[in-house]
């Protein structure tokens, strides 16, 4: 086998925009504290463990980072601003994507609570500013014409959206670009066990508009590591609501070991882990459109993501891949 290895970091912008993003940014759900109902998905990190995880992650290459206020009641966004500060000269260049929480709102509380999400991120930048979800009292376009306010206001740089479908996602894009700003991403559920956007036009009117894909959960809750297939008695381990997901029943595990198998096999061939192939699948099938935010509790998870962007999959290998993901993904 022809192993393709990256010796330096590719960059590639984020949407129609300049910014240079990394292939794997870091999500960063799990520095809630245990805060709130999301906090609660992950065990509480210290900050020596936070900080090993975000060094690992800028040393490999990583240049951003994603949060949300939603994150811990914004205990995410303060734990991140505090190590990224901490590092000084070497995360000054580290970029945060940031979103703004709008169940029970309206648009206008986009800017209302602003200073709230530059309070919480400590002096640094909003280089991304998100609409979490596409449920509020407002409409897309209201929330735009929001977002477009801040963006002249030079409170934030660029606009993107998550978990729209391709219909809000158009119309986002249409408002955003009447005020002369592209919409530049779209943050949704993808994985090779969850390909849906692929199927429902999200996929295609990203591409056709020039949107980034930033794909959360790309390793299916740690389900793609293929841990859990060899010990199902793990699964007992896990905390808080993360163990109810569908794809840890044991119907489920059956289904998905052709996968899980493929996987191994390539990752001894590539000489690099199963979760390594798998994300590296994710940030190179679809070109430069999808980029992926894994998250990571221990540093060894931290050397894994950033190992995944030390190498390319072969085009033989990513179509084998495909083709196996198919036949055991979420239909």
């Amino acid at each position: 086998m022809s192993l393709t290895v990256i010796s330096q970091t590719e960059l590639r912008n984020l949407g129609a925009s300049d910014l240079k993003i990394s292939a794997l940014g870091l999500g960063t759900w799990q520095f809630s504290k245990g805060n709130g109902f999301v906090g609660g998905f992950w065990p509480v990190l210290e900050k020596q463990e936070i900080e090993e995880i975000i060094q690992i992650s800028l040393r490999g290459g990583i240049n951003w980072f994603d949060t949300a206020e939603a994150y811990g009641r914004g205990k995410s966004e303060e734990a991140l601003a505090d190590v990224l500060n901490g590092l000084g000269d070497e995360a000054k260049d580290a970029l945060i994507a940031t979103k703004w929480w709008p169940a029970l709102r309206t648009a206008k509380s986009i800017r209302q609570t602003i200073t709230q999400r530059l309070q919480s991120l400590k002096g640094r930048e909003i280089d991304l500013y998100m609409v979490h979800q596409p449920f509020s009292f407002s409409s897309a376009t209201a929330e735009m014409n929001e977002m477009a306010v801040l963006l002249k206001e030079g409170k934030i740089n660029y606009v993107g959206v998550s978990n729209f479908n391709e219909r809000k996602m158009r119309e986002a894009h249409l408002a955003l670009k009447k005020h002369g700003f592209p919409l530049v991403s779209n943050q949704m559920k993808y994985s090779l066990l969850d390909r849906r956007i692929e199927k429902n036009g999200v996929l295609d009117a990203a591409k056709e508009l020039g949107i980034t894909i930033i794909a959360y959960s790309p390793l299916e809750q740690g389900i793609l590591t293929g841990k859990f297939h060899k010990k199902p008695e793990l699964i007992k381990n896990i905390t808080g609501p993360r163990k109810l997901a569908s794809g840890f029943k044991a119907s489920a595990l059956q289904r998905t070991q052709p996968l899980i198998d493929l996987l191994d096999n390539l990752a001894k061939e590539y000489n690099v882990s199963a979760s390594q192939i798998a994300l590296n699948w994710t940030i190179h099938f679809h070109g430069d459109t999808i980029v992926a935010i894994p998250g990571a509790t221990k540093k060894h998870h931290a050397e894994e993501n950033v190992g995944t962007l030390t190498f390319k999959l072969s085009d033989k290998h990513l179509a084998e891949i495909d083709k196996v993901s198919k036949e055991v993904s979420v239909k």
